[in-house]
């Protein structure tokens, strides 16, 4: 037991964790946290450059590239893991002002929400040996609309309803699933929202802490969920927004 007598220290040493989505923001930060853990860590991008480029700011994590839009490729790289302790479904695309187009719209969802099925689906057998976790990537806007987003909206709502129905679904299994909803974090995702002045004070004025999260703060809580600490919790969408949804 750690210092202060609850956590389990090295509890993730050995354990082998899939992060979907973890070359850059939040997904990195994830993996990292993973990895300070001392869990192996296996990470995915959406392209061959997106994994080259990461290998330099997640050193010692595998890494590959994996479309998330393609059932039969998911299933097969998962499958090649041959065994996995937790996965942590963070990928995900925004197209502001472009997702009002059906098409675009359509191309958010898949990646932002049927990948995130595809993945569960393809992973629930090899978690199963091991009493794995799911943990899922949701938003601030599973809970509100977003104007300028319907296709990000729609998306992580279905994320936070998809967690619960794979909580329940899964738990025979023996696999606890969850999510997080971050709030506002600074990741290339946020970047013209942070460099816009105006929109910057309006999310900051709602956040009780009065700053913008970093990929980090998300991190401590998904390996908490992760942890044994967690064992008597699924089916949970926890924010982490700094106080966001209660301004």
């Amino acid at each position: 037991m750690s210092a202060v007598g609850l956590w389990p220290e090295g509890c993730f040493k050995g354990r082998r964790v899939l992060v979907v989505g973890g070359t850059s923001g939040i997904g990195a930060g994830i993996a990292r946290g993973f990895m300070t853990e001392g869990a192996h860590v296996i990470v995915t991008g959406a392209t061959a450059r997106e994994a080259e480029a990461a290998r330099s700011t997640l050193d010692g994590a595998e890494i590959f590239a994996l479309d998330v839009r393609d059932a039969e490729t998911v299933q097969r790289a998962i499958e090649r893991l041959e065994t996995l302790d937790h996965l942590v479904y963070a990928a995900g695309i925004i197209r502001r002002g472009e997702e009002h187009d059906p098409q675009v719209f359509d191309m958010v969802v898949d990646i932002n929400l049927h990948g995130a099925m595809r993945a569960a689906a393809a992973a629930r057998p090899i978690l199963t040996r091991g009493a794995g976790t799911i943990l899922n990537v949701a938003s601030m806007l599973s809970f509100f609309g977003g104007a300028l987003v319907p296709g990000y909206s729609a998306s992580k709502g279905g994320i936070a309803q998809l967690t619960k129905s794979l909580a329940l679904a899964y738990a025979a299994d023996g696999l606890r699933v969850n999510a997080v909803a971050p709030g506002w974090i600074a990741t290339p995702l946020t970047q013209a929202l942070r460099e816009d002045p105006a929109r910057s004070e309006a999310i900051l004025s709602r956040t009780a802490l009065r700053r913008w999260g970093e990929p980090q703060d998300i991190a401590g809580a998904a390996v908490f969920l992760a942890s044994p600490l967690a064992a008597f919790i699924t089916g949970v969408v926890l924010p982490v927004d700094g106080g966001y949804l209660v301004g």
